[in-house]
């Protein structure tokens, strides 16, 4: 599974159930990404796309409101009953795209996050984890973005979970009987 997120210099993500910075550069690279995959969101970011569920993705959302979800979406009442609903996917496929507090419960359920870093702090009041003081994320690739139409400079950044290396197990001496 994998996360894609848009942010700010200092992880800020969202204001209102908003996008801090207007990027239709983004917004295609987003696009690129998840078509055709699997989407893991909450309700209130569902919500928040104009157009209802995203096309072309299989959509589930996480909600403990399931009353409140159009028709076409798929409900986990938590963030465990989503991840055993795309068990089956292809987990290079499986995009979680906010907000935060989803972020924040399956992070650690990820192997890339591909961030869209804007170079600017705005007010924020929803954020992504920070990954650069993580010491089990590293930057696996990072490109320039070029800047918004309101001069914001951004970079397409790809971090990788640093997976350390296990400790062996301590040699234990076995006897067998007969």
């Amino acid at each position: 599974m994998n996360a894609i997120v848009s942010v700010t210099s200092d992880w800020g993500i969202g204001r209102s159930g908003a996008l801090l910075v207007r990027n239709p550069a983004d917004m295609r690279f987003f696009v690129e990404h998840t078509r055709g995959g699997t989407v893991i969101m909450g309700r209130r970011t569902l919500e928040s796309f104009p157009g209802g569920p995203l096309k072309g993705r299989r959509n589930v959302v996480i909600s403990r409101r399931p009353d409140e979800v159009p028709a076409g979406v798929e409900v986990a009442g938590s963030p465990v009953a989503a991840v055993s609903l795309v068990a089956d996917d292809d987990p290079e496929r499986v995009w979680l795209i906010g907000g935060a507090s989803v972020y924040a419960a399956l992070i650690d359920r990820c192997t890339r996050a591909y961030v869209t870093k804007h170079d600017c702090v705005l007010p924020a009041d929803a954020y992504f984890p920070d990954l650069d003081a993580d010491p089990s994320w590293v930057v696996e690739a990072q490109e320039p973005g070029g800047t918004t139409e309101d001069g914001t400079a951004f970079s397409f950044v790809t971090y990788r979970r640093a997976y350390r290396a296990r400790t062996p197990l301590p040699k234990v001496r076995t006897q067998f009987l007969d």
